[in-house]
């Protein structure tokens, strides 16, 4: 936003941020000193609290999810809100998961000699304060500090205003966690307003924030990438693919794709593109397209796909690129795993992408030329997910190159430094 055109209330808002900011700064570094045994306790409490709080979680959830519905907002996304007690059971049993990680701050990642008898050793440390940009899924605010606390970095979470109060109640008790062992609260923070104004404030908020992770569709993605003024973990939208390979079993390919579309439909690792070789497709497109119809998915295929079942409509261009986030899905019937690769290099998200097939020479081919943070082979695009990694949970799933790629967990959010011990060297 343009200083011409701001309010005083975004001055407000502003000055709320880098408060926010230096006190998480000066939190952080109480945290970057604090041992394994005291992070690790707090993360604990934190999900104990979780379990203690599940009725105000659940009661602050239904505030959500009323006023989410009452927006109009659709099914798929109203899920991602949503929290009963398993789903808070689950987001519990993630934080003592992550309790139970080693520790990544100050591992030692390698360490030389040199001929002048330096000692050189590259050693694990935390970015620093993280800024967590989020929409929806409360779940979020959980993993998202409980991994920031694991790696020894400060946090301002700022969730979206859909999750307001749900993420409001999942905060505090991380906050009490951290407390409980005597660590400052700010360590995680969430600003205490929906306006919009605080994601531009915390986007130029270099001197404070190191590293932006911005969690949500496309539009915030690419706000963040275009506004930030310090490096962006990009999570970008996760338009994932399961390929059908010739040489593969009918029962597992089909039982797969149901699996990768149908298992949770609003979450970035569920396929949206079936591509399927032409014997493939001959051999089990047909009962597959009826598999996906009787599972309540919608159908959009190519002229070869819609030949066998005049249920599905004809899929576009756009469908190729398209993030369903709901039970939609198209399905392209290609010549081979060349066309399977190129399709999926040029359409494709670089998230998660799946090969079905049991020639392991294609599967490799596959595995080694598809540019995503993920590949896959004979399982479903759905375990792209920390927590099936085994990190406890993720702040999100990165589809850059640099840093960090694929699952973001707590080792993800430490960089390193470089330790020289000398006995008196002097360069010449």
């Amino acid at each position: 936003m343009n200083l011409k055109n701001k309010t005083s209330k975004d001055f407000e808002i502003d000055g709320i941020i880098n408060e926010m900011g230096l006190a998480a700064r000066k939190a952080g570094r109480i945290l970057a000193v604090s041992n394994s045994e005291d992070k690790n306790k707090a993360i604990r409490e934190a999900s104990k609290n979780l379990l203690e709080q599940k009725n105000s979680i659940l009661v602050a959830n239904k505030k959500d999810i009323q006023a989410a519905t009452q927006k109009g907002l659709s099914g798929a996304l109203i899920d991602r809100l949503f929290l009963n007690e398993n789903r808070i059971e689950g987001m519990a049993k993630g934080l003592d998961e992550v309790a139970e990680l080693p520790d990544p701050v100050g591992t030692t990642l390698s360490e030389w000699d040199r001929p002048n008898g330096l000692k050189i050793s590259r050693i694990r440390v935390p970015l620093g304060v993280i800024g967590i940009i989020y929409e929806s899924r409360p779940n979020v605010t959980a993993d998202a500090g409980g991994l920031c606390l694991k790696s020894g970095n400060s946090a301002i979470l700022r969730g979206g205003s859909d999750t307001f109060n749900t993420s409001s109640v999942i905060l505090n008790c991380l906050q009490e966690g951290l407390v409980s062992v005597g660590l400052p609260s700010e360590i995680l923070q969430a600003p205490p307003t929906t306006d919009r104004a605080a994601v531009g404030a915390m986007l130029a908020m270099s001197e404070f924030i190191d590293v932006i992770v911005p969690r949500g569709g496309k539009s915030l993605v690419e706000r963040v990438q275009r506004e930030a003024r310090m490096p962006v973990f990009a999570h970008l939208e996760g338009v994932c693919h399961t390929y059908i390979h010739e040489n593969s079993q009918s029962d597992m390919a089909r039982s797969i794709v149901i699996n990768a579309k149908m298992r949770r439909t609003g979450i970035c690792g569920a396929t949206e593109t079936v591509l399927i070789d032409r014997n493939a497709a001959n051999n089990m497109l047909k009962d597959l397209i009826s598999d996906l119809i009787n599972s309540g998915c919608e159908v959009r295929g190519d002229f070869v796909a819609k030949s066998l079942d005049d249920r599905i409509s004809l899929a576009s261009d756009v469908d190729w690129i398209t993030e369903y986030l709901d039970s939609i899905i198209s399905i392209k019937v290609v010549d081979g795993v060349e066309e399977a690769i190129n399709h999926i290099n040029n359409y494709g998200s670089n998230h998660t992408d799946a090969i079905v097939t049991d020639d392991m020479d294609v599967a490799d081919r596959f595995l080694n030329l598809v540019d995503s943070g993920i590949v896959m082979h004979n399982t479903s695009t759905q375990f792209a997910d920390g927590g099936e990694f085994g990190m406890g949970a993720e702040i999100g799933i990165s589809t850059g190159r640099l840093h960090a790629r694929g699952p973001v967990g707590a080792e993800q959010l430490t960089t390193y430094k470089y330790v020289v011990s000398g006995d008196g060297q002097l360069r010449p």
